[in-house]
């Protein structure tokens, strides 16, 4: 099976939220033009001062997206 990992980029502040989710719509147009088979994004709120986007990428796609968009961190992806 092939390991999958969460890319992540954090957003802190009062405008945390709209940033993150703002932030998705761009991970999505990145994956549509660079024809990524990635499918997992999304972003969430965890308190009212940081939010984060994501990506779940697998390993063969990491380093590429890792060096293009630069995620401030990443984990593994277990769902």
């Amino acid at each position: 099976m092939l390991r999958r990992i969460k890319l992540i980029w954090d957003f802190r502040g009062p405008a945390s939220a709209k940033t993150a989710e703002h932030h998705e719509i761009h991970l999505k147009e990145y994956i549509a033009i660079e024809r990524l088979p990635i499918s997992i994004t999304g972003f969430e709120v965890l308190n009212e001062m940081h939010a984060i986007a994501y990506m779940v990428v697998t390993d063969e796609h990491m380093i590429q997206v890792r060096d293009a968009l630069k995620p401030h961190r990443g984990e593994l992806y277990n769902e």
